[in-house]
């Protein structure tokens, strides 16, 4: 009997990863079309079940049926684990190299890289970080720092595990999504349906230029 529940357990588990990232994109797609952004935003560091009543008291999304709602709340709260603590200071003025935007005002995304200059580069992500690296490769970047996405504390960008083609953007599009350790990328990919995990040796060019 033991040997029997471990093996369902084995079974089950994955299947119920499955359909919670299959929601969660569901979700995602309901948000985009039915849904005020601003007020869904608001509801990111709720439970799912207290997100459903106010989805449908506060008539956040319209006329939705009770499986889309569900669908919106796993999706918006999927990511309330992350703060809003910025991992080091940066300039009011500071813009991206690459994109001309002012990366203060997306603490969430913020990259950063010191050449052998001591010149120092703000980004409003990775993908943008990552178009200056491979555009200057006969320049050295001592420092190149990353942030957490759940945590936004500072990593070396060498040592940190991204996640390519989730359904979560950054300022640009969609992002190479840092993380600290495999175990919080693999969650992360799989209620954010993510395509794979990759390091940063393995950062190809092509993923730049993803839509």
């Amino acid at each position: 009997m033991k040997s029997f529940l471990i093996v369902t357990i084995l079974f089950i588990t994955p299947l119920l990863a499955d359909k919670t990232a299959m929601l969660i994109q569901k979700g995602a797609r309901i948000s985009k079309v039915m849904c005020d952004k601003n007020k869904l935003r608001s509801l990111q560091a709720t439970t799912p079940e207290e997100a459903q009543k106010k989805i449908l008291s506060e008539n956040i999304c319209g006329k939705i049926s009770p499986a889309q709602r569900k669908a919106v709340a796993l999706y918006i709260t999927s990511a309330k684990k992350k703060t809003t603590t910025q991992s080091f200071h940066i300039p009011k003025d500071a813009k991206c190299p690459i994109c001309g935007m002012f990366v203060a005002k997306y603490p969430k995304w913020v990259a950063f890289m010191k050449d052998s200059q001591g010149h120092k580069y703000y980004f409003d992500g990775v993908k943008d970080m990552m178009k200056y690296y491979f555009n200057h490769k006969n320049e050295t970047f001592p420092t190149i720092v990353v942030q957490d996405f759940y945590t936004l504390k500072p990593i070396e960008a060498k040592k940190a595990f991204y996640v390519i083609g989730a359904n979560i953007y950054g300022p640009m599009g969609r992002e190479l999504i840092p993380f600290k350790t495999r175990e919080d990328a693999q969650t992360f990919k799989t209620e954010h349906y993510g395509k794979k995990i990759i390091r940063f040796n393995e950062i190809k060019e092509e993923y730049l230029y993803e839509e």
